[in-house]
């Protein structure tokens, strides 16, 4: 596969151009880039199958290269120092990325996935999803989760989610059409990215969404009863929390 390398520190560059030559010799840089008007015209120019893109440059950061390109049909990979400002909405739609300084393990990963995507290549949904947060273009109500599992990446409207629920580290989704989505990441990562959408960590194993939840249950210890008909324990130490952010 064809790539296209952007970042605006060439010792950066140097560095992944190295590791994937070691290590992914299946990529072929095609290109490389210290800002976005550079790798637009490269992108032009190249059409690369990946970009793996630096999010905070001068001047342009990585989203508006992707907010800029006529088409967005290739597989992007950021690569971000820490963890700073839209990797938030990176993660909500799935999308790989890089903490540098690069895990090797975690570049081949990545790659690989990208390699089985452009097997039955289509336009990048997932990108989409990106944009539409990060540009506002979606109202916060119809935001949509990327939801991987073994056979496809679902995209999922954050509030058709009723409940999750930990099993080891693995998620179970649970939507008011009664469908189960299980993905294969701890739950603890969902409770941060679904906190800003009125999702409350009422149990070890359970995360519900507020707005599905239609009484507390004073029980065996307190539960919370959902729009779905389940009856959802509240443990003993989040009960008070629990109680005030659902105002009961």
């Amino acid at each position: 596969m064809n790539a296209l390398l952007v970042d605006d520190e060439v010792n950066n560059l140097d560095n992944l151009q190295a590791l994937l030559g070691k290590h992914c010799p299946e990529v072929s840089v095609v290109g490389r880039a210290g800002n976005v008007d550079t790798a637009l015209e490269l992108v032009q120019l190249h059409r690369p199958d990946l970009i793996f893109l630096d999010i905070q440059m001068p001047d342009k950061n990585g989203f508006e290269l992707l907010k800029a390109l006529p088409e967005r049909d290739m597989e992007v990979i950021f690569v971000t120092a820490y963890d700073q400002y839209g990797i938030q909405a990176v993660k909500f739609s799935a999308i790989d990325y890089l903490l540098k300084p690069i895990n090797i393990e975690e570049m081949k990963g990545a790659v690989d996935k990208v390699r089985q995507r452009l097997e039955n290549r289509k336009r990048n949904l997932q990108l989409e999803n990106l944009l539409g947060i990060i540009e506002q273009r979606v109202a916060k109500e119809n935001h949509r989760i990327a939801l991987p599992s073994q056979k496809e990446v679902r995209l999922v409207e954050v509030q058709q989610i009723v409940r999750c629920e930990a099993t080891n580290n693995y998620t179970s989704f649970y939507l008011l059409s009664g469908e189960e989505l299980v993905v294969s990441r701890p739950i603890y990562e969902y409770e941060e990215l679904l906190s800003h959408y009125g999702f409350v960590r009422c149990h070890q194993s359970h995360l519900v969404n507020r707005k599905h939840v239609l009484s507390f249950l004073k029980e065996d210890g307190g539960y919370l009863r959902l729009a779905d008909g389940y009856k959802i324990p509240v443990s003993r130490q989040k009960k008070e929390e629990v109680k005030r952010l659902l105002g009961f």
